[in-house]
């Protein structure tokens, strides 16, 4: 008979072998899906056993090293993604899964990475090995570039001291910070032209250290990152075409050559801050026209007459430009204040020619309250035929207010403010406008010796108002106020209607007479005071019951010394007055009565010598004793037998 063929076999057997392999799991290791958890178990090796059918393996937090890696781990085509982070390993390992995608190697101590290990993994697209103890000697020249599919790398945290020569063409990703990079080479990045973000932050290099064209090769690069290196300048020539970010921060730069961003059309996110620079040439963010973000905080801005442009370049800013750290160190009566906030008189400039005039303080030791006028001299306004008024030579009057009474020249004026201290805490604002104001800004803030200690605050306050008082001040503190009039058509003209003037607060008082200056200010008060009065009242009471309670205290002790010589023991207590829970007859007894013991011996035998530790316990209902009190082989327990024995058991 001839055997007849059915062609269900080899399906049927290319099924049980498929589910064999999918469902073979390494004893050591659990199996899940396709996933296979060999981590944290202590292993010296990669398991045998792994079977195809699997994508992930875990292998992290052993104790692997380089010989635990067998040949037949190679053969499995299935795994694309390998974690052996945290292990022993001391070269990039051999013998991996052929077909793997993502490897993590992190915390190793790598130092050594071959060309045939590489070689090995052409499919390989993301490779990280921070961590490690990788050295520029330690890479064999064109290691990385046998991995043909790479495309991201992740160096941070090795011991580089340059970038490794033949990186793979195919590299997006590439990221070498803190490393001990100092030196760039001209074909560092040569053929790298799809690079499109580069970290090289928190290395060692400086001006020279970077060649000329090494960056310009990177025609595709949309990150680059120098942060924390030494860096006096930007360095040249950097890639323009598709530049998103750049950081420059935490270096050492104090001058931006004007044509160090030129040509960075794309620029989105600029970061200078943490460096030395004081001033900026005018026109050196001119062409960046896609900016979004510019950071500059931490600085040493120099708020003089080179400032100028900047403040008009940041009042003239669309709202989708973010620009932050703009603040003034120098000089020190405007370090702290924010440059965008500055005013042209706040400028010092050498051969100023403004003509605004210049607001005088009154200095006067005997008057009660410290008032100022000041006056702004007129410019086009919608108003027509505004008065004309001239500004006489100033006086004192008797009551401190500053006056003026004789004519010093033509000049027309628009706007009359005034200054007035009230007390420790207020400050009273009042204006005069001879043109239509529909608002008035009014800012203020704390000035002290070196720098601004506060915050700056602003109000608005409508045309029809006549002032306005500044609450919640600090006493013996001076403040800079400006008041910024807005015209019928809400325009802001800042420098050419603006006053300023910087006043000092009286110092607190409790007395009511030191809170009035004036008729105007009869009624006003230092809102502190009740404050005070209220803790000077408690600090009363709490004096008051300290000494009672001190008093009290020196009674109790008093009393307690004379009943202490009423205490008394007696020999003539009954036997079963006290249990004995010992297994060694002592022949010192220790008696205790009402709240306190001595020690004595009711034989009258002398005490043994050596040391006594006597520790009272206390239950929570009042009687002494707990049963958990540690014995010793020589030591007697007693309770009294009007307390149950549980509750009163002590050991001495």
């Amino acid at each position: 008979k001839h055997c007849q063929f059915n062609p269900w076999i080899p399906i049927l057997l290319g099924l049980h072998m498929h589910f064999s392999w999918a469902t073979t799991c390494p004893e050591e290791c659990r199996c899940d899906r396709t996933f296979v958890y060999c981590n944290e178990r202590s292993l010296t090796s990669v398991p045998l056993g792994l079977g195809e059918g699997y994508k992930t393996l875990y292998l992290h937090n052993n104790q692997i090293n380089n010989a635990g890696f067998p040949l037949e781990m190679h053969n499995v085509a299935s795994v694309e993604t390998v974690h052996l982070y945290g292990n022993q390993l001391d070269e990039f390992p051999v013998n991996l899964p052929k077909n793997v995608r993502v490897l993590h190697l992190q915390e190793n101590n790598i130092q050594m990475v071959s060309r045939s290990a590489l070689a090995q993994l052409l499919r390989l697209e993301e490779l990280y090995l921070d961590d490690n103890s990788i050295s520029t000697v330690g890479v064999e020249e064109g290691a990385f570039r046998e991995a043909i599919s790479l495309k991201t790398l992740f160096l941070t945290k090795n011991h580089l001291s340059s970038v490794p020569i033949g990186l793979p063409e195919e590299l997006r990703e590439l990221r070498l910070d803190e490393n001990r990079i100092a030196l760039i080479a001209e074909d560092a990045f040569e053929n790298v032209t799809g690079l499109e973000l580069l970290l090289l932050d928190g290395n060692l290099l400086m001006d020279e250290g970077i060649a000329p064209g090494a960056l310009q090769t990177l025609v595709n690069l949309k990150t680059l990152s120098l942060a924390r290196n030494s860096l006096t300048v930007p360095p040249p020539n950097l890639p323009a075409e598709f530049l998103v970010k750049l950081n420059l921060q935490d270096n050492q730069m104090n001058e931006i050559p004007l044509t160090a961003f030129r040509g960075l059309h794309r620029l989105e996110r600029l970061d200078i801050s943490n460096n030395q620079l004081q001033s900026l040439t005018q026109g050196v963010f001119d062409g960046l026209h896609g900016l979004r973000q510019l950071t500059v905080r931490n600085n040493l801005w120099l708020c003089d007459c080179n400032i100028k442009w900047v403040i008009l370049w940041l009042k003239s800013l669309p709202a989708t430009l973010n620009v932050r750290g703009f603040m003034c160190q120098k000089p020190e009566r405007v370090r702290g204040m924010v440059i965008r906030e500055l005013t042209l008189e706040l400028i010092q400039c050498p051969n100023s020619t403004a003509t605004d005039p210049q607001p005088t303080l009154l200095s006067s030791s005997t008057a009660e309250s410290a008032t100022q006028t000041v006056f702004t001299p007129a410019h086009s306004q919608p108003t027509p035929n505004p008065p004309r008024l001239t500004l006489p030579s100033p006086t004192a009057s008797k009551d401190g207010e500053q006056r003026t009474n004789n004519p010093v020249g033509p000049m027309q004026e628009s706007l009359r403010v005034s200054f007035a201290v009230l007390n420790g805490s207020c400050i009273q604002v009042r204006w005069v406008s001879t043109f239509t104001v529909t608002a008035y800004k009014v800012t203020w803030v704390k000035q002290g010796h070196s720098l601004i200690t506060g915050p700056m605050q602003e109000s608005l306050v409508q045309g029809e108002r006549e002032g306005i008082t500044l609450t919640n001040l600090e006493p013996k503190s001076t403040y800079r106020i400006c008041v910024d009039p807005l015209d019928a058509f809400n325009h802001y003209h800042p420098g050419d209607d603006t006053i300023c003037s910087e006043m000092t607060t009286k110092s607190a008082s409790f007395h009511s007479g030191d809170n009035a200056t004036g008729p105007e200010q009869a009624t006003q008060q230092d809102p502190s005071s009740p404050f005070l009065l209220a803790g000077l009242i408690g600090g009363a009471v709490l004096v008051v019951l300290v000494v009672l309670l001190s008093i009290f205290c020196w009674h109790m002790h008093k009393k307690g010394k004379s009943d202490s010589s009423k205490w008394k023991y007696s020999r003539g207590k009954r036997k079963d007055d006290y249990c004995e829970a010992g297994t060694k007859k002592d022949n010192s007894i220790l008696e205790m009565t009402e709240t306190s013991f001595q020690i004595v011996t009711l034989n009258n035998e002398q005490l043994l010598k050596g040391d006594f530790r006597i520790q009272p316990i206390y239950t929570p209902n009042g009687g002494v004793g707990f049963s958990d009190s540690q014995r010793r082989s020589n030591s007697t327990a007693y309770c009294k037998n009007s307390v149950p024995e549980s509750d009163t058991c002590h050991k001495l």
